[in-house]
């Protein structure tokens, strides 16, 4: 099985933290293989060497996301 590689291009913000083991939840521009950057939502351990499974949305699909959840808070 080939080895998954990512590159956190950026960090955006920490959603939440686990007080006992440090994870985070973490919103990161990433390019996964070396492919194209998308906005990441998972857990990370606290040195990044570790992750739970995730969402990765291309960025259209971020700024879709964006835009609906600016709607649903404006009101």
């Amino acid at each position: 099985m080939a080895e998954i590689t990512c590159e956190i291009k950026r960090h955006v913000g920490v959603l939440s933290e686990n007080p006992k083991t440090g994870w985070r939840t973490e919103a990161n521009i990433i390019a996964w293989n070396g492919g194209p950057e998308k906005l990441d939502i998972r857990t990370w351990s606290p040195d990044h060497e570790r992750r739970t499974k995730g969402i990765t949305l291309k960025i259209e699909e971020a700024r879709e996301l964006s835009a609906a959840l600016a709607d649903i808070f404006r009101g």
